[in-house]
């Protein structure tokens, strides 16, 4: 659903069990989700990645002569390794300033959240507060109904009375 229809079905649907869980202090929030991390191979404490690395050249660990051809071969190798690595370290530097911008839109999202749960908790104590409000009033209209219909019953009296006296002079 996209914001502009959000915006414009607003208030049309009430959850009253969300209602009644929020009016007796009950919560939606579940710390497995709070906590779930944003992709199932994140790094974190939980999954700490793989320890892998990169070798291109087996380890050499004993003395040995190299010929000219495996030299050659090793110097070519050794080229386009440092242009790769060069190429990978742009790669790298690219990814890093993603995980940042994602980050960063993360966050701001989270304090956009929150001011949306902080506004609607002021709106809520502002709705709260005229309820009790209104129900001050309640007795104060009651006494005026009341004495409204005390008015009507006199009134309805003396026209009454006033009929009788009519009757009987005619």
């Amino acid at each position: 659903m996209g914001i502009l229809a959000r915006i414009t079905s607003a208030g049309k649907s009430s959850n009253k069990s969300n209602e009644s869980s929020l009016s007796t202090g009950g919560h939606g929030i579940d710390k497995n989700r709070v906590l779930a991390p944003t992709d199932p191979t994140v790094i974190n404490p939980v999954n700490a990645g793989n320890w892998e690395t990169v070798r291109t050249a087996p380890i050499n660990d004993t003395p040995r002569y190299f010929n000219k051809a495996e030299a050659d071969a090793l110097k070519a190798v050794a080229t386009q390794k440092r242009e790769e690595a060069r190429q990978a370290k742009r790669a790298y530097k690219a990814l890093q300033n993603l995980e940042q911008s994602d980050a960063q839109v993360h966050a701001n999202h989270r304090k956009y959240i929150k001011e949306v749960a902080d506004s609607e908790l002021t709106k809520k104590r502002s709705d709260a507060t005229t309820a009790r409000h209104l129900h001050a009033l309640r007795p104060e209209y009651a006494k005026l109904g009341f004495g409204l219909d005390r008015a009507e019953s006199r009134a309805q009296q003396r026209i009454e009375e006033l009929k009788a006296k009519i009757k009987e002079k005619y």
